[in-house]
């Protein structure tokens, strides 16, 4: 009994063990490869929406390193997704090695993946063959700086024409604040000039009645303190009045008793309402600005004026220092503009330099930049697309996209799988895309052969009239046979189309080229798209379409 009972558990543990396998599907692109060459390791599972499954992270596979770990791809099917891991494994030494099972867990519970027999080959030279050649010189790199050093002389120089600016601005703002400080040449000046301020800034019509006598009062005291010579800013008003009088008697002033008691009236109603929160009316507060003025005019006219040689000298000495810093700021503005202008004269000269040595393109491609330029010049992306599978060099890593928005509804009805992926959008100086699909219905192998090319340009015409439903326009259409690096034949569709700006009303042509082969029922097509007379986009153009790959569903 005991030994029928351990007999069926080892049935069950087998039986789980070799279902499990069935989970997971391994598969390798190639078993043989050169010292160094990638091998690409691919896992796929078919679970429902809800299940989670997690790829194993390891940087080795045995004795294989990992030098890549692509994202997972994931294609719906139905109601179910089909998840797709690739890894990039190598080996720096030749011999056969295994892939080991790697564990992947699907809800949390281990499958176990195949183990797979991969061989490494050294990379065999023939010195007799090959030819032999002198050692070449000894080439210095060329220096990035160098090479470049009109652009960093243009930053500089962009640099020091803001700073210039600056400075200029911060100079002319100081010099002007220096003139508005000295434009008082006497202390009547002043007075007045700041009286006419006050009453610009109407603070007592917007209810500002302190603030109001505050500088009102401020004004007469400077005024006293400067022309008659008493501390009138730091005495009361009753001190002010009492060293106002002492001083008109010394200095023989002819003052009016009326003009002393105007002014101390005045005073005292701002001490009223600065400390006991007097309101006067608005006709006192008009009358009390008219005594003020009067009584700045009154004592500024009762100051004994004394003129003497000195005093001539010293006007015509301010005069004289007036008129240099009139011909100084004039001096100054002139130095400014020659700057200003040498600036740009040099920047002139640069620019021209370069459009008669180099052409107009080149700067306007280096000093604006070009998009097609740095796609062209950027570090490329060589990545495997769809399934039959497309292998192709971009600038760029192509992204997923639904197609099935812009496909007839028609020609939908007689698709099983498609797959699309593209750079950019037809709006865009620059698209790519690279498409596959699985039609439902495949016909005979004898009756593939004959219809090969009638298929093919039916696709195309099909492509053209997707691009036609997104706003090409006036199509031209040529086409000729292609065959890639590994005998795969096809056909290639080029030729130009307008499309039309409705918002700027303006009229746009644009090339494009498209490549499509058919195996086994299926269609693998690429698709660029850019604006014609684009050099660069040209050049973008030949170095992917001369990189396509595609995978051979014969062998």
């Amino acid at each position: 009994m005991k030994i029928k009972l351990y007999l069926l558990l080892l049935l069950l543990s087998a039986t789980t063990v070799f279902g499990q396998q069935k989970q997971v599907t391994t598969s390798i692109d190639t078993i043989k490869n050169k010292i160094g060459t990638e091998f690409k390791l691919t896992l796929k599972t078919e679970v429902d929406t809800l299940t989670k499954v997690v790829f194993p992270n390891l940087k080795f596979f045995g004795t294989l390193e990992v030098i890549s770990s692509y994202p997972i791809d994931t294609i719906l099917k139905n109601d179910r997704y089909e998840l797709i891991k690739k890894y990039g494994l190598t080996q720096f030494d030749s011999g056969k090695f295994t892939i080991p099972s790697v564990r992947i867990l699907i809800n949390n519970k281990a499958f176990l993946s195949d183990s797979l027999r991969v061989e490494v080959t050294n990379v065999q030279v023939d010195t007799l063959k090959q030819k032999m050649f002198d050692i070449k010189n000894i080439i210095p790199a060329q220096n990035s700086f160098f090479g470049t050093w009109w652009k960093y002389l243009l930053a500089l120089l962009f640099i020091a024409g803001i700073g210039g600016l600056i400075y200029w601005y911060i100079k002319n703002k100081k010099n002007k604040k220096t003139t508005e400080e000295e434009v008082y040449k006497t202390p009547i000046e002043k007075a007045t000039s700041k009286l006419n301020k006050l009453e610009k800034k109407e603070l007592w019509q917007r209810g500002e009645i302190k603030e109001y006598y505050s500088e009102l009062t401020d004004i007469v005291r400077n005024y006293i303190e400067e022309a008659i010579e008493i501390p009138a800013m730091e005495s009361t008003t009753s001190e002010l009045i009492e060293g106002l009088k002492v001083v008109s008697l010394k200095k023989k002033m002819k003052l009016s008793k009326e003009t002393i008691e105007n002014l101390f009236t005045v005073l005292k109603q701002a001490d009223l309402v600065k400390f006991a929160k007097s309101k006067p009316m608005d006709f006192e507060i008009t009358e009390d600005r008219k005594k003020i003025e009067r009584a700045i005019v009154t004592l500024d006219k009762s100051i004994p004026v004394v003129l003497e040689k000195e005093d001539e000298s010293l006007l015509n000495e301010m005069q004289r220092q007036q008129q240099l810093k009139i011909e100084q700021e004039k001096q100054r503005k002139k130095k400014v503009t020659i700057a200003v202008v040498s600036l740009v004269g040099l920047l002139f000269a640069i620019t021209t330099f370069f459009i008669a040595t180099k052409g107009f393109d080149y700067v306007i491609d280096n000093v604006l930049g070009n998009s097609s330029k740095e796609l062209l010049e950027g570090e490329w992306v060589k990545s495997e697309y769809g399934s039959p599978l497309v292998r192709i060099n971009t600038p760029k890593v192509l992204v997923r996209t639904d197609l099935k928005k812009v496909l007839p509804q028609n020609g939908l009805a007689l698709i099983k799988d498609m797959q699309s992926f593209t750079f950019g959008n037809f709006n865009d100086n620059f698209y790519i895309m690279v498409s596959t699909l699985k039609y439902k219905q495949d016909p005979s192998a004898s009756e593939q052969a004959k219809q090969t090319e009638i298929e093919l340009s039916k696709s195309l015409e099909s492509a053209l009239q997707t691009l036609e439903s997104q706003g090409a326009q006036n199509m031209i259409v040529k086409q000729e046979e292609f065959e890639t690096a590994e005998g795969i034949k096809g056909i290639k569709g080029y030729g130009t189309f307008s499309k039309i700006d409705e918002e700027n009303k303006t009229s746009t042509k644009f090339y494009y080229e498209a490549l499509l082969f058919s195996q086994e029922g299926g269609l693998q097509q690429v698709i660029i798209v850019h604006e014609e007379g684009d050099k660069y986009a040209n050049d973008i153009s030949d170095k992917i379409l001369s990189s396509v790959e595609l995978q051979n569903t014969k062998q």
